[in-house]
């Protein structure tokens, strides 16, 4: 190979090399090119740059939202759980064999109905004895009255004697038909006997739980709310509470009662809300979801969350407005008087009928020039 050839060859070489670079430049711009035409941000509308003659100045697409005001509703979402409004455990008061039941379980019950009857038998006999003894001793003071205060027969002792015989056979007699009728145990509430735990032949004593009567047809959601609401929340608040197995359905309740303790433990207070319960269709034990209402506002100016753009010395958001011929984004400075959820109630800074920026605002300056690509106002 000649020297000539040599160099030919080398010039080859390096011009393919640089055709490689350049096919490299071309297609990483294409890359940058694209990923501009795409955002910078997922979620962001794409940035355009306008040269106006002045130097250069970026336009953004945005969305807007026209400012409306509506009534808003802050709540308090908690956990309860569902309680009968009573449940009460039945028990013996006096001692004795089960001879007879007189009501099974899943029977519903007044107040007073007999559930049990115990054997009698020995205070039966004890009674009729208590009451031939009072019988005779009533007799014997009368006998004793008319003769000391009508004749002036007999001592003073003898008279109070007698009356006090016949007072205490009195009251001898009344405990013992007391203990007679406590043989039969009752229901001491309206409701359903949800249980009965013994049967014939049972031996009880007093105290012995036998049966469970459950009053349901109104309900207790027992609940603890953080500390943090304890200014919020008081007697005769509305609520909503609902349930997962009974989907779709929302019950209306109020709340009755409000703990003066913070569990110091839970750091929640105790509250308790009661709603109807017709049908029965609540079972207590169920989980419950409640919502208590905290406050409510009429005409409030409600804006989504993420339309704030947070800065060192407060929140403001973006609000298209027409300036000069064209379009530019104004910061305002907003208070924020409650919120729910992705909900913001603002208490100042905005007017209804201004034109928010909802998407696009992160990044943005006062001033900017935008394209309202979409949303209430249209392009611009």
């Amino acid at each position: 190979m000649t020297r000539k050839q040599s160099g030919n060859g080398v010039k080859e070489i390096v011009s393919r090399r640089m055709d490689v670079a350049t096919a490299r430049v071309l297609l990483l711009a294409g890359i940058a090119g694209g990923v501009a035409a795409c955002g910078g941000a997922q979620g962001e509308p794409p940035e355009e740059v306008a040269d106006r003659g002045d130097g250069y100045r970026r336009v953004v697409n945005v969305e807007v939202q026209r400012v409306e005001t509506t009534n808003f509703t802050s709540t308090i979402p908690l956990t309860g759980v569902a309680l009968a409004m009573r449940d009460v455990m039945v028990s013996a008061e006096e001692a004795g064999v089960v001879r007879r039941v007189l009501r099974d379980k899943g029977s519903p019950v007044r107040a007073g109905n007999a559930i049990l009857r115990l054997d009698d038998t020995i205070l039966r006999a004890q009674v009729r004895t208590a009451t031939a003894k009072a019988e005779y001793d009533d007799e014997v003071w009368e006998r004793r009255r008319k003769l000391y205060e009508e004749d002036g027969i007999g001592s003073e002792v003898a008279y109070h004697e007698a009356r006090a015989t016949a007072e205490q056979s009195r009251g001898n007699l009344e405990a013992l038909q007391a203990r007679l009728d406590r043989t039969t145990i009752r229901a001491p509430i309206r409701g359903t006997l949800n249980d009965r735990l013994v049967e014939v032949g049972t031996m009880v004593s007093p105290g012995t739980v036998v049966a469970r009567v459950v009053q349901a047809d109104t309900i207790r959601i027992m609940s603890g709310v953080p500390e943090r609401y304890a200014l919020h929340v008081a007697v005769g608040a509305d609520a909503s509470v609902s349930f997962d197995v009974l989907p779709g359905e929302v019950f209306a309740g109020s709340m009755t009662y409000v703990g003066a303790v913070v569990d110091l433990d839970a750091r929640t207070f105790p509250v308790e809300l009661t709603l109807p319960n017709p049908g029965g269709r609540i079972k207590p034990g169920m989980v419950a979801d409640v919502s208590v209402t905290q406050g409510e506002m009429a005409a409030a100016i409600v804006v989504p969350r993420q339309a704030l753009v947070s800065m060192e010395d407060g929140q403001v958001v973006f609000v298209a407005e027409e300036a000069g011929g064209e379009t530019v984004a104004v910061a305002r400075r907003v208070e924020v008087a409650a919120s729910q959820g992705n909900d913001v109630v603002i208490g100042s800074g905005l007017a209804p009928g201004d034109r928010l920026v909802v998407v696009g605002q992160q990044g943005l300056t006062d001033g900017d020039r935008v394209r309202v690509v979409a949303g209430e106002g249209g392009a611009s």
